[in-house]
């Protein structure tokens, strides 16, 4: 085994684990190395996610079973995806939407379209042909690994209940009272009442929902088993892992529980492991926490490549609700969101499966956005810290508003994520809403963002220009379709402009530049027209909306929301 990445896990394991630990230590490396000389793709090239457009979905929802979803990949491809993210596909009881994991090496056999006592080696061998007609399509794949909890019915907690002596009890955080970790936050407030669940005589720690025990790093046989789950999934030619809920991995007695040094360890050694058996593995921080903290994620090159930019999609809808560019402009400044390494990644996202969520918002900026989208009392999540609903409804279904807030996601820095349906304007789902609400005994309203997709119904609203979708559809699909000719969106620094006269601002402008790629991006904010005068902005006179082929004129007047290219 190389000498680095030897040295790279032992120094990392050693800072958490005592050295009693030892022989759990070289087990692990003989079983990664082992992992190694068995390997049989081909290393990722370096950076691919700064360039990918990511699709995320729930098979099921989607079209209903894998097959379902090999029938729409050139639907996927026409569009420009070139990532698909898989909403959680593993064994479940799916009472959080299969983010309560029984089993991690097990698929869901209805999304394979087999009877549920298929046995798991026959599943995994139709994931594995449906990853390579996905990569045929060149499209890459990744998924959810919830790390920091399981089901109440996987087997180690199953086994973990039977009682202090049981080998499994410490996997999990186990208490005969509830005086530990009284400074942790309840991240579902409103919906769970604490963090601890009387089992028996005893209590069990969960950050989520009260089904979902959280698991005890402290014990170096969890790592393993995460690592050996990892390493498993890389043998079958998944191309990257979502890491679910990382900042709450490891739990530490007077704190919060939230981005304690020892999580940082815990994912170099994920980060070193993925690097060895298989190199650009993405690695990607699901943290919704501040930029500053996000970014500690990605250490030094040596944790994830990437990590979502919570903050940012709430100051995208303030902007759009208030029309001025500030909120945008003030999130992306460097005394807010650091400067990262090159090889690192924003990833961005107007919606996606859990709420519009306002968590990492201030009080007053809660209150408008708070009040500007929640149209109906239902929509309401988390007692007023976010917004449950789908992207079309929040933008009052209307096409020009949806094309400009892609317009803005697709042209800031980052990689950026499609929800499902949304590129044919889904609508919230009612039906569904009730459905999962009753079959969970939760009434969480994001189910309402969630639901089938009726192909049926999109194919006859196609074809008909007056729709929502029609129009939505072909925005969206031309957007990509330019952006990703152009590599500066993906990789490019950003410059910002201001072309207006006027002090009220409602144009959100900037430059992308990458190499000797030069892209001016203006956006209208406004409901009303907005005259630009002059052409200082342009980066040279020569350059044309890339969206139309079209030249400029100055005083150039601005339609109500609307947007310009300019390479």
């Amino acid at each position: 085994m190389d000498k680095h990445v030897i040295d790279k896990i032992t120094h990392e394991w050693n800072q958490i684990y005592s050295p009693s630990e030892q022989g759990k230590l070289e087990y692990l490396l003989e079983l990664v190395e082992k992992t190694r000389q068995n390997y049989k793709y081909p290393p990722q090239p370096n950076g691919w996610y700064k360039d990918a457009v990511v699709y995320s979905l729930y098979v099921d929802l989607f079209n209903t079973t894998f097959k379902g979803l090999e029938d729409k990949l050139d639907h996927l491809k026409e569009l420009g995806v070139t990532c698909l993210w898989l909403l959680p596909i593993l064994d479940s009881p799916m009472r959080d939407a299969g983010f309560d994991i029984r089993d991690y090496r097990n698929i869901r056999p209805e999304l394979l379209g087999l009877p549920a006592d298929t046995p798991a080696e026959v599943k995994q061998e139709e994931f594995r042909k449906f990853l390579h007609k996905a990569h045929e399509h060149g499209i890459r794949v990744i998924f959810d690994i919830a790390m920091n909890h399981t089901s109440e019915e996987h087997p180690w907690f199953i086994e973990s209940r039977k009682g202090p002596d049981n080998p499994y009890r410490n996997y999990y955080i186990w208490e005969k009272d509830t005086d530990k970790y009284k400074e942790t936050r309840i991240i579902f407030k409103g919906m769970v009442p604490s963090n601890w669940q009387k089992d028996g005589d005893y209590y069990f720690f969960h950050r989520f929902f009260e089904f979902q025990p959280d698991l005890n790093y402290r014990n170096p046989d969890v790592i393993i088993e995460v690592i050996k789950i990892l390493m498993f999934w890389l043998e079958q030619g998944l191309d990257g892992f979502r890491a679910d809920a990382i900042p709450y991995i490891w739990k530490e007695d007077g704190t919060d529980c939230e981005n304690l040094p020892q999580a940082h360890n815990i994912l170099k050694i994920f980060r070193a492991v993925l690097d060895y058996v298989r190199p650009n593995t993405l690695l990607l921080a699901e943290a919704c926490q501040p930029p500053v903290e996000v970014v500690r994620y990605f250490g030094q090159g040596d944790e994830c490549h990437a990590g979502y930019h919570f903050p940012l999609m709430p100051m995208i809808f303030k902007s759009l609700a208030i029309q001025k560019p500030e909120p945008i402009e003030n999130i992306l400044h460097p005394s807010i969101t650091p400067e990262i390494e090159y090889e690192n990644q924003w990833f961005t996202f107007l919606r996606l499966h859990d709420e519009l969520t306002l968590e990492m918002v201030n009080a007053e900026d809660r209150e408008i956005i708070h009040s500007h989208y929640c149209k109906y009392p239902l929509w309401d999540f988390r007692l007023g810290e976010g917004v449950a609903s789908r992207l079309s409804e929040l933008l009052d279904r209307d096409d020009r508003k949806i094309a400009l807030a892609y317009s803005i996601m697709l042209t800031l820095p980052g990689t950026p994520i499609i929800y499902y349906g949304d590129e044919f304007a889904k609508l919230n789902d009612l039906e569904f809403y009730n459905s999962y609400s009753k079959m969970t005994g939760k009434e969480d309203s994001r189910y309402l963002a969630r639901g089938y997709m009726d192909w049926d119904g999109i194919k006859n609203e196609i074809m008909n220009p007056d729709s929502l979708t029609s129009p939505t559809y072909a925005n969206i699909k031309h957007l990509i379709a330019v952006r990703s000719k152009n590599s500066v969106f993906g990789r490019g620094k950003i410059v910002w402009l201001k072309p207006e006269k006027s002090a009220d601002r409602k144009l959100l402008a900037y430059r992308r530049e990458y190499d000797n790629n030069v892209i001016t991006v203006v956006q209208n904010l406004s409901e009303h027209e907005v005259t630009i005068d002059d052409n200082s902005m342009l980066h040279d006179n020569n350059q044309v909306d890339l969206l139309t082929g079209n030249k400029l004129t100055f005083p150039y007047v601005m339609k109500p929301y609307e947007f310009v290219w300019l390479g």
